[in-house]
């Protein structure tokens, strides 16, 4: 594995290719830790992971808190409902508390883009000796999430040694509502560094053209890109067009509520256009894997026929791998905050 300099995990633009490379090497050894029959390690025993939850989520709460124990990690969960925010608590003092009692790894997930971000750099300010992990912030990144997709793809194409080599080349397809999702853009900046061309297809009010220069600068704040030859990505509005030749599928949530804020028509004539089944997959030419990142609306993103159909679907792969993905993450992120 190459040296890991991160000291949060905020956002996959600041990833090399190296960094990718360790994670999944280091994923890879958790994730056959089951099969070995070692179900927990001593490797963050007497450390403290907080969950600051400040938007409801079940998958990767439930995945960051089974990776701590895992590594026999203490766990300690947020609870904004009764919580001293409700008393006009700031979230920086929040945070502060939880590291006053000990915390050396927050988790953070938040409705507003940008708060893992400010309060690692304030808690950096304060001279505070923890690590902030991003697990969702707004339409921003979602860090976590876009590695476990990674690793599944990997281990898919290469299942004994899983590495970034594995999607050089290969053309994926991320279906749906790409403008409201925080999952293609964390995505983005991963396939595309492994060398990946991604094409990207949905209607005009969810995928604007503005996505298909997305990964050419890094973001603001951020001098350099760390990868230096990134895959292309592509626009295509037909789902008959992107499909022939695509080697892998994801396809992402569609929320309600994009109907009332009219970008949508209707679910029936969602699914009727940009909807996966296993008649329209047969356009890939050959059998490709299909991932989601959860929950699934059946009926509208993918037939249910789909997603149960476990020969095509790696939904389930997905959750699985979360957690030795995550357990990769919290690894590497304790070893920078001991150093």
């Amino acid at each position: 594995m190459g040296p890991w300099t991160h000291r949060h995990v905020l956002d996959l633009a600041a990833f090399s290719l190296e960094d990718y490379a360790t994670v999944l090497e280091l994923a890879q050894r958790f994730r056959v830790m089951p099969v070995a029959g070692a179900r927990k390690l001593p490797a963050l025993q007497g450390r403290l992971m907080t969950s600051l939850f400040f938007e409801p989520s079940t998958r990767t709460r439930s995945s960051f808190e089974l990776a701590a124990k895992r590594l026999s990690a203490d766990v300690q969960n947020f609870a904004p409902s009764s919580s001293s925010l409700s008393k006009g608590e700031s979230l920086l003092d929040t945070a502060r508390t939880y590291v006053a009692m000990g915390a050396d790894l927050l988790v953070v997930r938040h409705r507003c883009a940008g708060v893992p971000q400010s309060l690692a750099e304030q808690l950096d300010q304060a001279g505070e000796r923890v690590a902030v992990l991003n697990a969702g912030d707004g339409l921003h990144s979602h860090p976590s999430q876009g590695l476990l997709d990674l690793f599944t793809l990997a281990r898919h194409f290469a299942p004994e040694a899983p590495s970034p080599e594995a999607l050089r080349g290969k053309r994926i397809v991320i279906v749906g509502d790409i403008l409201h999702s925080r999952v293609a853009r964390s995505n983005l900046w991963a396939l595309t560094a492994c060398g990946a061309r991604v094409v990207l297809c949905g209607p005009p009010t969810l995928l604007p053209e503005a996505f298909a220069v997305f990964v050419a600068a890094p973001p603001p704040g951020q001098v350099l890109d760390p990868v230096p030859e990134r895959g292309r990505v592509e626009l295509v509005r037909s789902l008959e067009e992107a499909l022939p030749g695509a080697d892998a599928v994801m396809t992402l949530r569609l929320q309600q509520e994009r109907m009332h804020q009219h970008l949508l028509t209707g679910l029936e004539s969602y699914h009727a256009r940009y909807g996966l089944s296993h008649q329209r997959l047969e356009l890939c030419g050959r059998p490709v894997p299909v991932l989601h990142p959860g929950p699934v609306n059946r009926g509208v993103e993918m037939t249910g026929e789909l997603l149960d159909d476990q020969t095509v679907s790696l939904v389930e792969e997905q959750v699985r791998n979360g957690i030795p993905v995550r357990m990769a993450l919290l690894y590497l992120l304790a070893g920078v905050t001991a150093a």
